[in-house]
């Protein structure tokens, strides 16, 4: 979380197409994106939300509210597995097989590469799908309500995070 910078964001609005926005380390005006984000009615879909949230916060000033992170909800769902990365997600659920070879590419570079741009498109392109998906599984399992408060938890794990407190479980009992 202190290392990393925020560099680009990726957003989609579920209808196939993705939009990113790159980031200059000098620069995180975004006017456009800050209010698509201070939108608290529109829901925010993430995987693994818990950092998204957090760097968007460091990086933006905003915290997120309305939020769905498929990570989370994968959890609750699908106890039968260990695998809740969001290509394992995309091949058991929706038959897609992603990529994730620019995973650990460099992307503070002033200008991204197809591959980079493709890469980035795809970790946004199928969350309204999986969370369709993931919310019948857990209204089938009776956990829907317990994922959605375990989403609204979110921006307040993002602040102990960004406070210090990402390694430490604080509800443990040591």
């Amino acid at each position: 979380m202190n290392r990393d910078r925020l560099c680009v964001v990726q957003v989609s609005t579920g209808d196939g197409s993705a939009y990113l926005v790159n980031f200059d380390k000098n620069n995180y005006a975004a006017p456009n994106l800050k209010r698509l984000f201070s939108n608290p009615k529109s829901t925010k879909i993430f995987h693994y939300a818990r950092f998204d949230v957090a760097i968007i916060y460091k990086y933006l000033g905003i915290m997120l509210e309305n939020i769905y992170c498929t990570k989370i909800a994968s959890k609750i769902a699908r106890t039968y597995t260990d695998f809740h990365g969001l290509k394992d997600l995309c091949r058991e659920l929706l038959d897609v097989h992603l990529s994730k070879q620019q995973q650990s590419s460099y992307w503070g570079a002033s200008e991204l590469s197809t591959e980079q741009i493709n890469y980035a498109a795809s970790d946004v392109l199928y969350l309204h799908h999986l969370k369709q998906h993931l919310d019948k599984m857990l209204t089938r399992e009776g956990r829907l309500d317990l994922a959605y408060k375990c989403f609204k938890f979110i921006p307040l794990r993002a602040e102990l995070d960004i406070l210090g407190w990402n390694e430490m479980d604080i509800f443990a009992y040591k």
